[in-house]
């Protein structure tokens, strides 16, 4: 017979999933129309203090990215420490890449498109990860990872002639309400949560209908609050 798949269970490599611990979940599909590649962590319990506090500062990292206005021909290596200014403002940090392109149907890991110091300058079009996290060895693991469109900016005044750029997230996932804190949020980064739990709302909230899945539109809804 065929040696078990890594990515299939098996008695000896799993365990069992407890409320007790962070959970990590790195998904992703490729389909006709493009390609998927999301992050999202969750905690079914009582998070401890640092696990809420370095969760809402990678959540923090993710929303200043995303939500970054820049000059056209900005390389990603330029903006990626917005990701990691909340961390770093409490000695914190994460070793992995910001992010890389994502392909159409194509590539998950896609060159050139990325923030590493190597990558060519973000122009409207790219899709690119953006996914800051952060790691505690042998304890447990955080990433947000989501997939975001480089388009152009709407913007008061105009240097160069050139529009000036931003990100639009096509990755309509809620975040854990249960790992953040409030507390350290901007009204900005919250304003910006609210605005794009809007947007889940509004786009999948009636296909979820559509399909008649019931138990999942309750969550939506649950998980989009304001």
């Amino acid at each position: 017979s065929d040696p078990p798949s890594p990515h299939s269970p098996s008695n000896g490599s799993s365990r069992k999933l407890s409320v007790d611990e962070m959970y990590l979940s790195d998904t992703g599909g490729q389909y006709l129309d493009g390609t998927t590649d999301i992050t999202r962590t969750v905690h079914w319990g009582v998070p401890t203090p640092l696990q809420k506090e370095a969760y809402t500062r990678v959540l923090m990292g993710n929303i200043d990215l995303s939500r970054l206005v820049f000059p056209p021909n900005t390389a990603g290596g330029t903006v990626e420490s917005f990701a990691r200014r909340a961390l770093w403002d409490v000695g914190l940090n994460y070793g992995h890449g910001t992010g890389h392109g994502i392909g159409n149907f194509l590539s998950v890991h896609e060159w050139p498109v990325g923030f590493q110091s190597n990558n060519v300058p973000l122009t409207a079009g790219m899709f690119t990860s953006i996914e800051p996290g952060y790691y505690r060895d042998g304890e447990f693991g955080i990433r947000i990872e989501d997939v975001a469109l480089v388009v152009e900016a709407q913007t008061e005044h105009q240097t160069g002639g050139k529009p000036f750029l931003t990100f639009e997230v096509v990755s309509l996932v809620p975040y854990d309400r249960n790992l953040i804190d409030l507390r350290l949020l901007s009204p900005e980064q919250i304003r910006y949560l609210n605005a794009y739990y809007e947007t889940i709302r509004a786009r999948v909230g009636p296909e979820l209908q559509r399909q008649q899945l019931e138990e999942a539109y309750r969550w939506l809804q649950r998980s989009t609050e304001p």
